[in-house]
């Protein structure tokens, strides 16, 4: 069977000085440090540290044979999005790292794949980029989970995303500028508390705001690490559903009758938690994704799921695979 990880992430080892090129502060860079190690930057601000898995495809080859991984679909991170940015700035952004994907993904033909990222912030040139970018052979698409105040039942994000299913495209929603302000500063608890918060925010939003509905049923969409508590909290959703009208907004459903509608990945971390995923979604609804090569990823990709005993062998397999070649269209 082939072992598809379909979140992971990427950076170039160099790409312009965006701040010089269009004359604006706190752009992403990249400061070297040791060879084979670097620290991404925001303007002055030290914003993550990476190693050369980011860039080299060659160490990320070596890694997914060390941990049995045939594919991996890498994307960019949401600190590029630059969704606050002018959209001709936005544009060129996107541009410059789904051009460095695909680069990265001829290394080896087939085993490195790519999702890219858009000027979502308006909505005619994210509808442009990701039709270039899928017939230059990316699989799909990466957004953010709101632009500003804007959630996924926006309707020019509905318009976005249906056009993402009319192309055919992917879609990974991937949590990013979290709620919660200086109060999830300390202790990465924007990560650890805000990004689940966000995602189970914005899969809501959907389903109570009507976008479902509304959408094709072929729009194929995944939300990355778990869904974030929306699986935890689907029990409490329903309730308040039921019992208040007001909840409902214009969904048509009780939310747990949209699982059908969207997957999530494997990034839970616990083998209780993702043995209650997997009841709630459904196991064909959850794939692979490891959220590799960053430091709070999975250490060796694919050992929870390959190890706990409450999933059983066929499950195993939707899970390492199966459902992600139904997701990609690799087949």
């Amino acid at each position: 069977m082939t072992v598809v990880d379909m979140h992971t992430h990427f950076f170039p080892e160099h790409w312009p000085d965006l701040e010089d090129r269009f004359g604006t502060p706190n752009w992403p860079w990249l400061r070297h440090l040791d060879p084979g190690k670097a620290m991404v930057m925001v303007g002055d601000r030290e914003f993550r540290p990476i190693y050369s898995a980011c860039w080299d495809p060659e160490v990320r080859l070596a890694e997914m044979d060390r941990d049995g991984i045939d594919i991996q679909v890498m994307c960019s991170t949401p600190v590029l999005f630059a969704y606050d940015r002018p959209v001709e700035h936005a544009v060129e952004c996107a541009r410059i790292f789904n051009n460095a994907a695909r680069r990265l993904c001829e290394h080896d033909s087939g085993r490195l794949q790519s999702l890219c990222q858009v000027p979502l912030q308006d909505i005619d040139a994210a509808c442009r980029e990701l039709s270039r970018c899928m017939q230059t052979g990316h699989l799909g698409v990466q957004i953010g989970n709101h632009v500003g105040d804007k959630d996924l039942d926006d309707e020019g994000l509905i318009t976005f995303l249906s056009h993402c299913a009319d192309e055919g495209a992917a879609v990974l929603v991937h949590p990013w500028d979290m709620l919660g302000g200086s109060r999830v500063s300390k202790y990465m608890m924007g990560w650890t508390v805000g990004m689940p918060a966000e995602t189970q925010l914005s899969i809501v939003a959907m389903i109570l705001g009507g976008a479902f509905d509304r959408l094709p049923e072929n729009l194929r969409l995944c939300f990355a690490h778990g869904g974030g508590s929306f699986a935890f909290l689907l029990g409490r959703l329903d309730n308040a559903w039921h019992r208040r009208d007001i909840v409902r907004g214009n969904s048509t459903k009780p939310p747990s009758e949209y699982c059908n509608r969207f997957y999530v990945d494997s990034a839970v971390f616990d083998e209780k938690a993702l043995g209650l995923l997997v009841e709630v979604m459904g196991p064909e609804r959850v794939m692979l994704g490891s959220d590799y090569p960053f430091p709070l990823g999975e250490e060796r990709i694919g050992k929870l799921v390959r190890e706990t005993d409450r999933l059983t062998p066929d499950t195993k397999d939707r899970i390492l695979g199966l459902n992600a070649r139904t997701f990609l269209a690799l087949d």
